[in-house]
């Protein structure tokens, strides 16, 4: 008759292929006994390193969200304590052709750091050269004996001067390619003689990951900056001469260097047209430079908006009549007083007011309007145009993005007017929106939040 703890022990073993770890199973010292014992051991293993994987994925999930590469690493240090034991994160990368391996970052609970990261070595007269050489995680159970048996060993010698007496080194490998080393070391010795290698062989994989991806993204905002800055050396270069240019074709054009007859004037109305198209676009990429350099900075003052708009439209209507079409106020009665930077505000009600003419058709109709809601402003601009296709609305707002309507005029543009207004509605510390649908006109709204009144 066969014994029923087989059965158990059977049932038990499938229900850990479940996750179901922890499962009572008869032991005892015969071989079933013995058997049953075992299977008990490997529930109890299988649920530690269960716990471990499902921890080490919420961390780095959790560090993964950041971006700059000294935020992930201080998360990392707040959040690895449960699944490996540590006092000390050091983190060092190579350099020149990954022929230099420098510390970059360190963190102790303990306030003397040795080993800092003004420390570099040839990678070739280090033992990490071996380490990456394997791709496995090397562990020191005793870095006092290993400094004995290795006396030149500077890095080993300065933990030792922080009370550190273990480590862990792990190489980082992100897609296929050596970047670092990644340090957990601890004031006891044989902190990681118990520990599953494969736990750290998943950290150093995950830790790779995310390391790298900070790395790419601080260069990109390095390259950013580098690209602010150029543009707008390029941009304040080109303006001046674009501007001298101007100044000459206007004393051509009125005649200050002698007679110009028609077709000359033709030609050279043309060219003054073009340099102010180029001027326009040298004065947007100073605006974009500006702003995406965080160097936007507005002059506010109290602005009674009734007037103010209505001087806002008698500057369009000009630039309307050209193309029969008709301007129009709708201002909802009372409106507040707002705090504007009056320079900066037109632009936006100009770049708005500007592309509702240029993508309108004759003898239609555009209206600049303005509202108070709760504990707010609106302004928008109603054209009755070509509308926008639902595709494209998402996107209007970025920098150069055009849309697949087309000006009815021929008229041109730089394609950062939007973006530009957006960013400056934004540093008054509102938002600006879109509504369209093909064929129905667009409205754009701008919100300008107002101050809550104050409880006496």
């Amino acid at each position: 008759m066969p014994d029923k703890r087989i059965q158990k022990i059977l049932q038990a073993a499938e229900a850990m292929g479940q996750g179901a770890f922890f499962v009572e199973v008869p032991v005892g010292e015969d071989e079933i006994g013995r058997l049953g014992y075992a299977v008990q051991t490997l529930g109890a293993l299988l649920e530690q390193r269960h716990r471990e994987l499902r921890i080490l994925t919420q961390v780095t999930e959790k560090i993964n969200a950041g971006l700059v590469l000294d935020e992930i690493l201080e998360s990392v240090y707040e959040s690895f304590r449960p699944i490996i034991p540590y006092h000390r994160i050091g983190l060092a990368l190579l350099e020149q052709d990954d022929q230099i391996v420098r510390a970059r970052w360190a963190r102790s609970d303990f306030s003397e750091l040795r080993l800092g990261g003004d420390f570099s070595l040839p990678l070739a007269e280090t033992s990490l050269a071996r380490v990456l050489a394997s791709g496995e995680p090397r562990i020191l159970n005793d870095l006092e004996e290993y400094l004995q048996q290795h006396p030149d060993s500077t890095s080993t010698r300065l933990l030792l001067e922080e009370g550190m007496l273990s480590s862990l080194t792990c190489p980082l490998i992100a897609m296929g390619r050596p970047i670092g080393f990644m340090f957990f070391t601890c004031r006891y010795t044989n902190a990681y003689q118990t520990a599953h290698v494969d736990l750290f062989r998943e950290i150093a994989g995950q830790l790779s990951v995310i390391v790298e991806k900070s790395r790419l993204y601080e260069r990109l905002l390095t390259l950013n900056e580098e690209k602010n800055r150029l543009l707008g050396v390029a941009a304040h270069d080109l303006r001046n001469p674009i501007g001298v240019a101007q100044g000459y074709l206007r004393l051509v054009l009125a005649g200050t260097v002698g007679p110009v007859n028609p077709a000359q004037r033709k030609l050279l109305e043309r060219v003054e047209k073009s340099s102010q198209r180029m001027l326009d676009l040298v004065n947007d990429l100073l605006d974009v430079s500006a702003i995406e350099a965080g160097r936007l900075s507005l002059d506010l003052e109290e602005v009674d908006l009734q007037p103010y708009l209505a001087e806002v439209l008698e500057t369009s209507a000009l630039l309307a009549a050209e193309k029969s079409i008709n301007l129009l106020a709708e201002v909802h009665r009372p409106l507040p007083r707002v705090r504007l930077d009056r320079r900066r505000f037109d632009q936006v009600l100009h770049n708005l007011l500007t592309n509702a003419v240029k993508f309108s058709h004759p003898g239609t109709t555009i209206t600049l309007g303005a509202r108070t809601e709760t504990h707010a402003v609106q302004i928008y601009v109603q054209d009755q145009g070509q509308g926008i296709r639902g595709e494209e609305l998402g996107r209007i707002f970025k920098a150069f993005a055009r849309g697949s309507t087309r000006p009815t005029g021929g008229e041109r543009s730089t394609g950062l007017g939007l973006a530009i207004s957006r960013r400056i509605v934004e540093a008054h510390g509102g938002s600006i929106a879109v509504q369209s649908h093909p064929g129905e006109g667009a409205r754009f709204i701008v919100t300008l939040p107002l101050p809550h009144p104050t409880s006496s």
